[in-house]
């Protein structure tokens, strides 16, 4: 099985305020600090790190060499990764308050040049088993859906950003896994507990599997056979930028070497805990090494 990310690529510009800048209000920043990010890019770097091979599709403008570098350091296969000299690349202003909590405005520059032929171009070397992880941070994101459906690839969609295209997308009932934050998961039911937009999510797609993470109240797995849920890590929040790709990145690398759920579980959650101990969002994953030598720290402070 091949893992492909067909995702977005960016360069993030990371301010730290004291808070969130108001309507109206002129605010200086403490300090700039300037990463490679896009979930794309952190989702890939994020299964390199728990061990899997990743393939890595999308596009970057003349002006993104440095996270074509950056795949490539990480051993990220680069091969579908297209340029478009006409657009720049995707960016995000991220403002990191006092208490660790972000708020992103994105720009998507060259993740929103994808075309149908590009797609068509990258899924030909992709068959029938193979993993798609998508989020919603490209364009054509419900045709590389369709396509990769066709093809009987399995589709893993981080509904994220969600926004009403998504929401009304047809095609959302090929897909074979959801993984998604609270925030998401409301806007697709309209419901507030994890159990409730679980239960709808479950009544629409029924033959999918859901991953549903709720901030300090863990995290959630269901299908139509199986439910498990699991807790969180008190550790000292720094940046929650990257926290959510990291453990979409690690909990796909645990399902493609056939763990068992709560394992799964736990090694994902573990990670995205070490990730927001750290400041900036592809620099704060940590790799499989660092979440396995780290637990016996991470299992006294398990909430």
């Amino acid at each position: 099985m091949k893992i492909l990310n067909f995702g977005s690529l960016n360069l993030d510009f990371v301010y730290s305020v004291d808070h969130f800048v108001r309507a109206g209000e002129t605010l200086a920043s403490n300090f700039l600090s300037e990463f490679l990010g896009g979930k794309g890019l952190n989702q890939s770097i994020a299964l390199a790190r728990a061990g899997c091979k990743v393939y890595h599709a999308g596009k970057i403008g003349n002006n993104g060499a440095v996270l074509a570098d950056r795949l490539n350091e990480e051993h990220i296969n680069t091969n579908y990764l297209m340029v478009d000299e006409n657009t720049p690349t995707g960016h995000a202003i991220i403002q990191v308050d006092r208490s660790g909590q972000n708020c992103i405005l994105l720009f998507g520059g060259a993740n929103r040049t994808v075309s149908k032929e590009n797609i068509n171009s990258v899924l030909d070397n992709f068959d029938e088993g193979d993993l798609l992880l998508l989020q919603n941070e490209i364009t054509n994101v419900e045709y590389l859906i369709d396509k990769a459906d066709e093809k009987g690839m399995t589709i893993v969609l981080n509904p994220s950003p969600i926004d009403d295209n998504l929401i009304n997308m047809k095609a959302l009932h090929k897909v074979d896994w959801f993984i998604l934050n609270e925030v998401e998961g409301n806007a697709l039911t309209g419901k507030k507990t994890g159990e409730e937009i679980c239960d709808v999510l479950l009544s629409r797609y029924p033959d999918a599997h859901f991953v549903l993470t709720l901030g300090k109240q863990g995290a959630m797995y269901l299908d139509k056979n199986y439910f498990e849920s699991y807790g969180v890590y008190d550790v000292p929040v720094v940046d929650t930028t990257a926290a959510g790709d990291t453990f979409t990145g690690y909990f796909i690398c645990c399902v493609s070497e056939r763990k068992v759920i709560h394992d799964c579980l736990e090694i994902a959650s573990r990670a995205a805990a070490l990730a927001i101990t750290k400041l900036g969002a592809a620099e704060s994953i940590p790799t499989r090494k660092e979440v396995t030598e780290a637990n016996i720290l991470l299992e006294a402070q398990f909430l």
